[in-house]
C-alpha cells in the first residue's frame, strides 16, 4: 500500500521530506499539479477540479492514505474529498494554534491569496478566541520563486523587504509559514527577520496526524518513490534535487 502526498508544485516535498524523517519505512507517491501551478491565485471552483481531477488519478493505487500537501488545496477541498473516498485524507492547516498559545504577543500568518481569503483559517482563529492577535499577510510570490529554483537571500530579499518592511516586529513573536512552498525560504526568512521571532509550520503536526491514522510499515521497503507531474510518471531526479536541499 502506498502513502500519496499531492500538491500543485514542489511545495509537497517539504512535507514528504518531513514523512520520510518520521515514517521512513512507508512507500510514497508524489504528485505535483505542475500544470496548474499556483493553486493560490485561482478560483474556488478551478482548485475543486484540479484537485478532484488529482485525487481520481491517485485513487487507481491501494492509498492507505492521501495528504493534501498543500494548505490552498486542503483550505478548498479538503472536506468534499472525504466524503468521496474511503481512505484516510489528511489535510494541511497553519500552525495558528501552537503559536497562539505560546505566546502573548501578535502572531504573523502568511500564506497564499486563496489560503488567507478562505472560510477555513478564519473559523480556526475565530475558535481560538485569537482574531485580534493574528496577522495575515500573502506572500504569493515565493511560491513562483520556488518553483523556478530561486531560493537564494539575494532572489528572495526584494519580496521580503517590500512585503514585511512595513511590520514593528516588537509586537510579535511567531511567523506561521502557511503554505508548503514557503519551507524552503526559512533560512532567507531567518537572515531578514529580528532574532527574537520564530518561525513555525504545520508540516510535523500534519505527519504525526497522519501516523496516528495509519498502520506503519515496520520495515523497509525496496520501493523507491513515484513521482507524478499532472498524470505524468516523472524522473525522481527532478523531485530529489529538492528532497536533498531541505537535507542542508
Amino acid at each position: 500500500m502506498h502513502v500519496a502526498l499531492f500538491d500543485s508544485g514542489i511545495g509537497g516535498l517539504t512535507v514528504l521530506h518531513k514523512a520520510i524523517e518520521i515514517l521512513p519505512y512507508e512507500n510514497y507517491i508524489y504528485y505535483a499539479d505542475t500544470d496548474h501551478v499556483p493553486y493560490g491565485t485561482k478560483t474556488k471552483d478551478q482548485i475543486t477540479d484540479h484537485v478532484n481531477h488529482a485525487a481520481k488519478f491517485l485513487s487507481q493505487f491501494d492509498l492507505k492514505a492521501l495528504v493534501l500537501a498543500c494548505n490552498t488545496a486542503t483550505s478548498v477541498v479538503v472536506r468534499e474529498l472525504r466524503k468521496r473516498y474511503n481512505f484516510p485524507i489528511i489535510g494541511m492547516e497553519p500552525a495558528v494554534k501552537p503559536a497562539i498559545t505560546q505566546s502573548n504577543k501578535r502572531v504573523l500568518v502568511c500564506a497564499t491569496e486563496r489560503t488567507l481569503q478562505e472560510e477555513k483559517l478564519h473559523n480556526l482563529i475565530l475558535d481560538l478566541d485569537a482574531d485580534t492577535r493574528v496577522t495575515l499577510l500573502p506572500l504569493q510570490e515565493l511560491v513562483q520563486l520556488a518553483e523556478d529554483s530561486k531560493f537564494e537571500y539575494f532572489e528572495v530579499q526584494p519580496v521580503l523587504e517590500r512585503s514585511l518592511g512595513g511590520i514593528d516586529w516588537h509586537d510579535y513573536e511567531y511567523l506561521v509559514l502557511g503554505c508548503t512552498h514557503f519551507l524552503f525560504f526559512k533560512e532567507a526568512f531567518s537572515y531578514y527577520l529580528p532574532p527574537w521571532i520564530k518561525i513555525i509550520d504545520g508540516n510535523e503536526g500534519t505527519i504525526l496526524h497522519l501516523k496516528s491514522v495509519i498502520t506503519p510499515q515496520p520495515t523497509p521497503t525496496q520501493f523507491p518513490i513515484k513521482y507524478y507531474q499532472s498524470d505524468r510518471e516523472s524522473e525522481s531526479a527532478y523531485f530529489e534535487q529538492f528532497l536533498k536541499k531541505l537535507d542542508s
